[in-house]
């Protein structure tokens, strides 16, 4: 892994794509909010890093990620690189019933995945977000907070 952190504070971290990055990003990130003086949107804003690097990592594990976390003036924005090729989807809001909650059998099954979700609370929190895709590969995927 390679982090710095330049003169303004932001951060700027190279890594391998693992299951235990999203934590670790989270962390730093939240010492950042911190040092900053911006606790009362950490919440948020821990939610979107792990949304977001989360689905960086699934879609290209064991590759190099790139997370970087800025402050601006009107807030905060957190990006993450991936060289996948795959656009983020977002699902649909479906409104269920209790009638529609049912069991999964295979919820426990190593690599069963439910998921895209995640993608709808980011832009409910997001006061702005997006995909950047770069040349030759690979996509930027960020948020911004405003604070």
């Amino acid at each position: 892994m390679v982090a710095k952190a330049v003169e303004t504070g932001e951060l700027d971290i190279s890594c391998r794509a693992s299951r235990t990055v999203p934590r670790m990003v989270r962390s730093l990130v939240e010492f950042r909010l911190a040092e900053w003086g911006l606790v009362r949107v950490a919440d948020d804003v821990l939610l979107i890093v792990g949304e977001l690097v989360a689905n960086a990592v699934r879609s290209t594990p064991d590759m190099e990620i790139r997370v970087r976390f800025t402050r601006e003036a009107r807030g905060v924005v957190f990006a993450v690189w991936d060289s996948g090729e795959e656009r983020p989807v977002v699902r649909p809001v479906v409104e269920m019933s209790l009638d529609d909650i049912v069991a999964d059998a295979l919820a426990l099954e190593p690599g069963h995945e439910e998921g895209g979700r995640g993608l709808q609370i980011v832009r409910g929190l997001a006061s702005e977000c997006g995909v950047r895709e770069t040349a030759p590969v690979g996509k930027w995927v960020w948020a911004a907070v405003a604070c």
